[in-house]
């Protein structure tokens, strides 16, 4: 169990939020999945919507402005201290701006920007808004890990534009899996490798108590899943809401 009360290190996955549609149907399906409560945020905003576990942000919904829209996903905020600088590498090492740099008063700044496989990401600086108040525990972010059908160019930009320090999973010989590692060694997410996969995408994994039982949650709830499985790190499924929006699951192996 983490919770977060000051920014988080350069390049840590700190903040997600998902454009879908349909709010209410959102927050409805995800309630039910999560326990999360909300906060629907003023029309000026988009009715950008906090979502609570235990009165603590673990994510935000909007409704998606583009009504002819079909594709939608949950996206990575990387934490920055500096937007402007970390903009400026992303730019040096390939990458390139989609949105912003953009200021929320008294909130932060961010951007949003495409890696040099097409896979898209944020950056965030917080102020009074830090990210993700809770991670790691049951209905919270636990990982994000980009997966890409060309993994190289990928780890050369994480790399350049994070400090990340790269690493070989050796507890799963034959899955061209990389490690993302901070300067000081913290572990923030991964690359997968998978030459099946069709374009680039992060993708977010919630942990759960149950991953079983969430299946059939996210199903009765009007989504889309697997069925749960076993690997190493734990039991997990992969999942889409109501929109489609494609997710992971996992309950934690224990011991």
């Amino acid at each position: 169990m983490s919770h977060i009360t000051r920014n988080q290190p350069l390049g840590t996955p700190t903040w997600i939020d998902l454009g879908i549609p349909d709010l209410d149907r959102a927050m409805e399906f995800y309630g039910t999945l999560f326990g999360w409560t909300f906060e629907v945020g003023p029309e000026e905003y988009g009715r950008y919507t906090q979502c609570l576990l235990d009165g603590r942000r673990a994510a935000a919904l909007a409704p998606n402005p583009d009504p002819s829209a079909t594709g939608f996903w949950w996206s990575v905020y990387l934490a920055t201290d500096d937007l402007d600088a970390t903009v400026a590498r992303s730019l040096e090492a390939g990458g390139t701006v989609v949105g912003g740099p953009f200021d929320i008063p008294e909130q932060g700044r961010g951007a949003l920007l495409r890696d040099t496989v097409g896979a898209q990401f944020g950056l965030w600086q917080g102020s009074a808004h830090v990210g993700c108040e809770v991670v790691n525990e049951p209905g919270a972010l636990i990982r994000n890990d980009l997966v890409t059908p060309t993994p190289e160019p990928a780890r050369e930009f994480y790399a350049a534009v994070f400090d990340f320090t790269l690493e070989d999973n050796k507890d799963m010989p034959g899955v061209d899996f990389t490690f993302l590692r901070r300067p000081d060694g913290h572990e923030v997410g991964g690359i997968f490798g998978n030459p099946a996969a069709h374009g680039s995408t992060w993708n977010t994994v919630f942990e759960v108590a149950d991953t079983d039982e969430a299946v059939r949650r996210a199903r009765d709830a009007g989504g889309k899943s697997d069925e749960a499985s076993d690997m190493l790190y734990g039991r997990i499924a992969s999942m889409s809401d109501p929109f489609g929006t494609e997710f992971s699951v996992i309950t934690r192996a224990t011991g």
